[in-house]
């Protein structure tokens, strides 16, 4: 099967012959998809579902961190009605409708809690820059006045988070290194903030990954390099490859600070499985 562009929206093909289309008007958060329709002797065969899941997903109706919404005419009868319903849509006055809000993650819920804790930043960290998610995201908090220090002792890592933050349009002074070492980057006392995500390179070999041996020691830099009223944010990692050694020990390392220079916010997620990933939060005072 193949999805072609037409103007107004889209057909689908089963190799030369055209089975259905859909015709979409582009939104700001998704699409109005004001006919769906599969010549009758092709219904009934599976390709009504695969010419709106492709639609959907061309408009980022599948993104897990985009809120999206998409309308379509209300069903002719109890068949069509089902047929929407399997996609999420559901009556909303005179129209069908279908809302997805983004599935909060553990990156996300700590990169919203750093936007609401810091307002104009001068200098943020990312100490294990990966693919660049996170680096990117620090940028457009930080904005066109502040400056953003990114790490990884990956050369790789370091490659594709250029790419990313060039593909974006932003920038970051970018050190091939290992985060332990940044306060030979940062003075003491004046980073607003320093993000680390654990585990290993998504995407890479999930033999290498992060150990408390060199974490413990990078953690501790950070905490010096933030001033006061700085945030040190970590994601947490366990699971059958990585087991749970860093986990544990940096959990423990945590809990050994004292309340008079920092608050510990440990926040898991209750229903979720206990390999999760764990976001952290140190606050400096």
């Amino acid at each position: 099967m193949k999805l072609a562009e037409i103007p107004g929206g889209f057909a689908l093909y089963k190799e030369k012959t055209a089975v259905g289309r859909c015709e979409v008007i582009a939104t700001a958060q998704g699409a109005a998809l004001t006919l769906l329709t599969i010549v009758p002797e092709w219904r009934r065969k599976g390709y009504g579902s695969y010419l709106l899941k492709e639609v959907l997903r061309r408009f980022g109706g599948y993104d897990k961190e985009t809120a999206t919404v998409f309308t379509a005419p209300l069903p002719g009868d109890e068949g069509e009605r089902a047929f929407w319903e399997k996609f999420g849509f559901r009556a909303e006055g005179a129209q069908l409708c279908r809302r997805r809000t983004p599935d909060l993650t553990a990156v996300k819920f700590v990169q919203d809690f750093l936007t609401s804790r810091l307002a104009e930043p001068k200098l943020l960290v990312d100490a294990t820059c990966g693919n660049g998610g996170d680096t990117a995201f620090l940028c457009r908090l930080a904005g066109k006045e502040g400056r953003v220090l990114g790490f990884d002792i990956q050369p790789e890592a370091i490659a594709s988070t250029e790419r990313n933050l060039a593909a974006k349009g932003l920038s970051a002074e970018l050190h091939c290194d290992s985060h332990a070492n940044l306060l030979q980057y940062v003075t003491p006392g004046t980073a607003d903030a320093v993000m680390f995500n654990f585990g290993w390179l998504p995407g890479a070999d999930h033999n290498v990954f992060s150990h408390a041996s060199s974490s413990i020691p990078a953690l501790e830099a950070a905490l010096d390099a933030l001033r006061p009223g700085g945030v040190l944010s970590a994601i947490l990692y366990s699971g059958r490859v990585i087991g749970s050694d860093e986990k544990t020990e940096i959990l423990n390392w945590m809990r050994t600070l004292p309340l008079s220079r920092c608050t510990v916010l440990v926040c898991g997620f209750a229903n979720w499985a206990e390999t999760a990933p764990l976001p952290c939060f140190v606050l400096k005072k």
